[in-house]
């Protein structure tokens, strides 16, 4: 199985953009509960134009990075993992198990509560990290997998997407909510009328932004729609979605990401810090990634083969596909950002503990699946030698 380049770029950006992210979560939370703790906290909080540096990042530089994920899931679609049904149905299957399963443990616990609205937390994969951890293992990990993982992930934020447009948009301006949407139309006549400059798209997008970010939906919804306006052409270099997808890895990968990690987990945490795991709603949210997570990818998929809607790629083993799972339940980033939207009435407390639940649970996933895919690789290159 050959990898295409832009599948390459994405995979080996979001590999190193993984590790960095991690060191970047480990020095927040260290500067957090440092002696630098009250002017590393205020400054995040420091105001700009009437918002703090936090929510510029979370509304402002995260509709970059839902652009990047819209423009790899478009290539996905046309030229990719995702441009055949059967090719696309094994991930996308995974992902709704990934995304169905964690949210219904979540509301086992909380279903009738205050924290109710936290069903869409555990529902999340964190794209960076989960390939980051897999990167790790080299080259034993098979292709097959990559692309099912990578797949996996993309259409999870997808996922995660529509879960913030539908449950989290409280009240919506229309007015606002149709210019933006009217721009939107714009830039889809001219992208049939095959105008290629990106100039138009780029100014229509800041437009779309603005009025998105007054209507009441989530302003990084914006991102994802912007990129299936954009020309896609025929994938090729020239294109114009090839161009801005090209010059978009580094600059999430490197900067936005790692600057989200560092805004979000400010966390000072008190010496009674482990109070809050006992609340339905984190006991929820390390649950619903730690096991429902790989529980609901792995059974999805193997329905999905069992019926014969798709085929268990030849290099891949229902172990394997397990493992995948569990690095799934790396939520993270997009853990973290649907926690801001859940309980952004809800008073600090809740978000705070909420975020170290996350990060709990997401460090049990990494390790947990990185250990389970170490030990069935080297078991299964065991097998194949004593088999030679």
């Amino acid at each position: 199985m050959k990898l295409s380049k832009p599948f390459k770029a994405f995979f080996n950006s979001e590999k190193a953009g993984g590790l960095l992210l991690l060191f970047a979560t480990i020095l927040s939370l260290y500067l957090a509960n440092s002696p630098m703790q009250t002017q590393y906290i205020a400054f995040w909080e420091t105001q700009v134009s009437h918002h703090s540096i936090t929510h510029w990042i979370n509304d402002g530089l995260m509709t970059i990075f839902f652009l990047l994920i819209g423009l790899e899931l478009e290539r996905e679609i046309y030229n990719g993992e995702l441009s055949s049904i059967k090719n696309a149905a094994l991930p996308i299957f995974g992902a709704v198990g990934g995304m169905i399963v964690p949210a219904g443990i979540f509301l086992l616990l909380n279903f009738g509560t205050n924290t109710q609205n936290g069903a869409g937390i555990p529902m999340a994969t964190d794209i960076a990290f989960a390939i980051g951890i897999l990167s790790l293992l080299g080259n034993r990990v098979p292709k097959s997998l990559k692309i099912f993982l990578t797949a996996l992930a993309v259409i999870d934020d997808l996922g995660a997407i529509i879960v913030i447009a539908i449950f989290y948009t409280s009240t919506i301006a229309f007015v606002n909510l149709f210019i933006a949407l009217g721009i939107l139309g714009g830039l889809f006549i001219l992208n049939r009328m095959k105008v290629h400059s990106l100039f138009p798209y780029l100014i229509g997008g800041v437009l779309m932004w603005y009025f998105m970010l007054n209507s009441g939906v989530h302003a990084t919804i914006t991102g994802v729609l912007l990129a299936f306006v954009i020309p896609f052409g025929d994938g090729g270099k020239k294109t114009s979605s090839y161009k801005i997808q090209h010059f978009l890895h580094n600059p999430v990968a490197f900067f936005i990401l790692p600057v989200f990690a560092m805004a979000n987990t400010c966390i000072a945490i008190s010496s009674d810090w482990q109070d809050g795991l006992n609340h339905p709603n984190t006991i929820g949210i390390i649950l619903g990634l730690v096991i429902g997570k790989p529980l609901g990818i792995w059974l999805f998929s193997f329905l999905a083969v069992s019926v014969r809607i798709c085929a268990l790629p030849d290099e891949l083993k229902w172990k394997n596909i397990l493992g995948a799972g569990m690095l799934g339940g790396i939520g993270f980033t997009m853990s973290i950002f649907i926690t801001l939207l859940a309980f952004k009435n809800d008073g600090e407390e809740v978000i705070i503990y909420s975020k170290i639940a996350i990060l709990i649970a997401s460090v049990i996933a990494g390790l947990v699946g990185f250990i389970w895919l170490k030990f069935t690789f080297r078991r299964s290159k065991k097998v194949k030698k004593e088999i030679a």
